[in-house]
């Protein structure tokens, strides 16, 4: 109850001058003779929708003009390598024509890509979408069945994969479409050369495209269950990439104000995988507009991301929340100069509390931020930043300008009274289509005025901040109480010793069902579980308290986008009974 209390003192003090500042900011950026001015297009739900008129209609327009506009400018760092954006552009243009040219990719083609983070990946992504393919991002973490079913029910063309992706299609014995293996680890040139063998294809035309051509799928993340591909339109990705890019010209608008514009040209790490959604658009496609230098990370190491930090001068910095975390609480950080890095973001899942406030106290000059978004958004949703986000670190923040119309429905579609439970759900260009041939969850997906459901559970307070509460299928009910998995993560994480945790449902004879923890504890802990059972009991309602905590020795599993697998540990369990 203190901790709601507190939180609702906090609500009361908004909104803060930050809030009237970031409205000031977005009037004048999307106003008519502003840079970003807004128009509307039509929807298939009828509401018309508004649009960023500025932005090119397509990818392949948007490579062309940012790739020309900063030239000869670093785009890509991968060890020694660098690549500018001119050269970069130029590659992907000889690769688009040898997909046409070599390969047949024809507009609306499934082109499956299957690789570990590379220079190449990049290059191949914007060629398959510049030859009009559709770029159906493979989750680089699956098994040869994983991968293969999603190939074909894609119906891929053409697979681009490593050869390590490869052989697991291979080892499960599984066919594949017609394959170029590349080698993600080879300076560019030598890793797009399989793609090269033979005659010049610089005389096949290139498509014309439309926004409303299909342009990408992305796998959903499987957290819930079941991985679906969402589809987009050029129109929605190049859409969704300027509405991150809106966010960040109203901070720059706001730091230029305040004396503390940026001194250093814009560069960011590459640590998340290019499947994913949060690397795809807000961090590399986001880049190529602000002439960002991307740097490429194979695997995530904290002690790696900080010498890289340094010796790059990285001044932005976004990863899941451990990330971060590892970052501020690795035993060498003294040994680095982070200064550079002004901005740590998180998207993926919420932090903790503590940890907002940690970064800020314990990283000198840094700020920390979160977003909030999904694959079916094309990662547009929320944002919550610098001092906003430390009076409410609980909080996704408020709906993104201009492009996002936030509403917190009922079942049945309905609004709920401000302040009250609901689902979070979206209504943006942003919002993919749909899922690839699977109409009954496509229209389970959107509500008949175009609303995206987005399975979270969540209320907004007045200011408009939205706080997630739970995951629809993560809500477990012991005995007609409703336990929110989230609220009890939160409170383990408040355990120093704690330094993972997930909470599931296990079965419960008498009660249904009843909640659960796998915990990992940090190096040196000597706490156990009846410790933490302890710990939460003046903490929680006796109701939401596990019944059982396992202490797992490992880190917990992940999915290939680093959040915490539930749904295997769920299963590991599934023969326990409270």
């Amino acid at each position: 109850m203190a901790a709601n209390d507190k939180t609702k003192r906090k609500e009361r003090d908004m909104p803060s001058a930050l809030d009237l500042r970031i409205e000031a900011a977005a009037a004048a950026l999307t106003a008519a003779d502003g840079p970003l001015p807004v128009a509307t297009v039509p929807s298939r739900f009828g509401p018309a929708l508004p649009v960023i008129a500025a932005a090119p209609p397509t990818l392949g327009a948007y490579f062309a003009h940012f790739c020309n506009l900063h030239g000869d400018a670093d785009f890509l760092v991968s060890g020694e390598e660098r690549v500018s954006f001119a050269a970069a552009y130029a590659a992907a243009t000889r690769a688009a024509h040898a997909l046409a040219g070599r390969f047949g990719v024809r507009k609306g083609d499934r082109v499956a890509i299957a690789a570990r983070n590379g220079s190449a990946w990049i290059i191949l992504y914007m060629a398959t979408v510049m030859a009009g393919g559709v770029a159906t991002l493979l989750n680089a973490w699956w098994q040869g069945d994983e991968l293969a079913d999603a190939i074909a029910d894609s119906g891929a063309v053409l697979l681009i994969a490593d050869p390590a992706r490869a052989g697991r299609i291979a080892d499960a014995g599984r066919t594949a479409p017609a394959t170029v293996l590349i080698d993600m680890a080879l300076p560019l040139d030598a890793a797009l050369a399989p793609l090269f063998d033979g005659p010049d294809f610089a005389a096949v035309a290139l498509p014309m495209l439309a926004p409303e051509d299909d342009a990408t799928i992305l796998f959903t993340s499987g957290s819930t269950g079941r991985s679906r591909g969402a589809i987009s339109d050029h129109r929605a990705v190049v859409q969704a990439t300027f509405s991150y890019l809106a966010q960040t010209l109203i901070v720059l608008q706001i730091a230029t104000e305040d004396g503390d514009a940026p001194t250093r040209p814009p560069a960011t790490l590459l640590n998340l995988p290019l499947f994913h959604v949060t690397a795809e658009v807000p961090v590399m496609l986001q880049s190529f507009a602000l002439g960002r230098k991307l740097v490429l990370m194979p695997r995530w190491d904290a002690a790696e991301a900080m010498r890289l930090i340094e010796a790059e001068r990285i001044t932005y910095f976004v990863g899941v929340p451990l990330m971060s975390f590892e970052i501020m609480t690795h035993p060498d950080r003294h040994r680095y100069d982070l200064s550079s890095c002004r901005d740590f973001a998180a998207g993926g899942a919420a932090r903790p509390p503590e940890h907002v406030g940690r970064i800020a106290r314990e990283i000198a000059g840094a700020r920390p931020l979160i977003g909030y978004g999904l694959t079916e958004t094309n990662a547009v949703g929320c944002g919550n930043f610098r001092s906003n986000y430390l009076e409410k670190p609980q909080s996704t923040g408020r709906a993104s300008r201009p492009l996002v119309d936030m509403a917190i429905l009922d079942d049945a579609g309905r609004p709920v009274p401000q302040g009250h439970r609901g689902e979070v759900c979206f209504r943006t260009i942003c919002n993919i289509r749909g899922y690839w041939g699977d109409e009954p969850a496509t229209a389970a997906l959107f509500t008949r005025d175009g609303y995206l459901r987005t399975g979270d559970i969540g209320f907004v307070d007045p200011d408009g901040y939205l706080f997630i509460v739970d995951r629809k299928k993560d809500i477990i009910i012991r005995g007609g109480e409703n336990v929110s998995c989230q609220e009890v993560e939160a409170a383990l994480y408040g355990h120093p010793d704690v330094a993972e945790v997930a909470v599931f449902a296990v079965a419960d004879e008498r009660l249904g069902e009843a909640p659960a923890a796998a915990v990992h504890l940090r190096e040196g802990a000597t706490i156990d579980a009846a410790g933490l059972i302890a710990f939460l009991e003046p903490r929680l309602a006796a109701f939401k308290i596990p019944c059982r905590i396992w202490i797992e020795a490992d880190p917990l599993p992940r999915l290939g986008t680093e959040k915490i697998d539930r749904v295997k540990l769920k299963a590991r369990y599934a023969s326990v009974t409270a």
